[in-house]
């Protein structure tokens, strides 16, 4: 057992302290975990909705207790912290409403008298997540895996201990049998012993790149079904015919919303070089208005970072690309955990910032001549998480869509998660997806039946 103290980044001072679970505590909540699933798959569809509805209507009830821990916890504006919860609350009755049918028994004509394909949970999920967006990424593996008949259980971040005992909190008021989801409070060396144990049939980890190598190891190593939703160094991509104005406005959302700290933030702004001097002047005014200060001001859209650390390396990226040729056009100083809305031009793919996945609040700006180019520009990345294009002309872009090595294209608007679509990556960003039916399927026993 040890302690793990939490500290709000922006004022520095202490939120709480947290005993970890021993082995033998995580043991028995496990055993416990374990037992319930054995009841918890025989309740029927109607029974987990209304449980599930009724967890929707706690977040939207308490989403200020909810999202002010967040805020406390990373740094997050509080109106994104608020909007984050409430996107919690859709994701509830997205599946409360849509699990029954995306699980039906799928019928296949062959020769036998029926055969058909049933959708059976398969027990105890692991699910590693993430400080970023702490209830967002628990939220959509817990509502569709609850749905299905599975339990969940959440090793969260170190510095969300308060969020991840929230989230198992919203569980718990809305009716839920005990042990369907549970929180360990556990540090990232537990996780290995934890997959290994045979109870856990499968794990879910939303994290960087060496840690989902870990946990695919562990889970390979022992058959285990992994999902993994990695890092991101997403593109925008603009085109010289596309609404400049409207894309402005998009491009800095998708840089800067939760001060930058997303894996599908757009990263790499590649701009056609007719339009680059007028869409930079227009892009830089309006990063230059964004509000930074106390999270908790509502007026506030730049936050701190979530620890001084992350900043700090955030800045040595900075630094590294201005030393091999990068402008600096705004910002680019620190102080502790708060790193200025930053945007460095002339940027090339040799340089830390086009390479690297850059987790905080900088966009690195690279013009290109022709499509193909920016095409390229694009793919140029270990990662292929997804990409946002911008162009008037819809039937053109449609026909280059295959041509982008990521997991999402978005024309028009910045990438995001919705629970009607799948989310998820390729490459360097990972394998599986959440949300929609192909998310809830994912965690599932797909058993053929015959019957002659």
């Amino acid at each position: 057992m040890s302690t793990v103290t939490s500290v709000n980044p922006y004022s520095g001072e202490e939120i709480a302290s947290f005993k970890t679970h021993t082995k033998s505590e995580i043991s028995e909540i496990l055993e416990s975990a374990n037992e319930r699933f054995l009841s918890w798959r025989t309740t029927s569809f109607s029974e987990r909705k209304k449980l599930m509805l009724a967890a929707a209507s706690e977040l939207k009830k308490n989403k200020k207790e909810y999202a002010g821990m967040m805020t406390q916890e990373i740094g997050k504006p509080i109106t994104q912290s608020l909007a984050e919860v409430e996107k919690c609350a859709w994701v509830c009755e997205f599946y409360a409403n849509e699990a029954e049918n995306q699980l039906a028994n799928e019928l296949i004509e062959t020769d036998a008298q029926k055969s058909y394909t049933s959708y059976e949970p398969l027990g105890v999920v692991l699910a590693v997540m993430p400080w970023n967006y702490p209830f967002w990424q628990v939220f959509r593996f817990a509502a569709p895996a609850l749905m299905a008949g599975n339990i969940g259980v959440l090793k969260h971040a170190s510095n969300v201990f308060g969020s991840a005992l929230n989230i198992e909190k919203v569980f718990t008021r809305a009716g839920f049998p005990e042990h369907c989801f549970t929180t360990l409070l556990a540090k990232s060396d537990a996780v290995e012993a934890i997959i290994e144990n045979p109870i856990v049939k499968a794990v879910t980890l939303t994290g960087s790149g060496p840690a989902g190598a870990a946990v695919a190891a562990t889970a390979g190593q022992h058959i285990k079904k992994s999902v993994l939703e990695l890092g991101g160094n997403n593109a925008l991509v603009v085109l010289e015919d596309c609404d400049i104005d409207a894309t402005v406005a998009t491009c800095v959302q998708a840089r800067y919303q939760n001060t930058g700290q997303s894996c599908i933030a757009g990263k790499r702004l590649l701009v056609a070089e007719g339009i680059a001097d007028m869409f930079t002047e227009k892009l830089v005014q309006q990063v230059r208005e964004l509000k930074s200060g106390d999270p908790l001001d509502e007026s506030t859209y730049i936050g701190t970072m979530a620890r001084e650390d992350l900043a700090e390396e955030l800045e040595e990226q900075i630094n590294q690309s201005v030393a091999k040729g990068a402008k600096l056009l705004l910002g680019g100083k620190r102080q502790g955990a708060y790193l200025e809305p930053t945007i460095l031009s002339e940027v090339t793919p040799e340089m830390t910032v086009f390479k690297e996945e850059t987790f905080g609040p900088a966009l690195s700006i690279t013009t290109f001549k022709t499509v193909d180019e920016a095409i390229a520009l694009s793919n140029n990345s270990k990662f292929g998480l997804g990409v946002s294009v911008f162009s008037q002309d819809i039937s053109a872009i449609e026909k280059l869509v295959y041509k982008f090595d990521e997991g999402a294209v978005f024309v028009n608007e910045l990438v995001k998660s919705d629970p009607r679509l799948p989310f998820g990556g390729i490459k360097a960003s990972g394998y599986g997806r959440e949300l929609s039916k192909h998310g809830i399927q994912e965690f599932m026993n797909r058993k053929t039946v015959y019957i002659k």
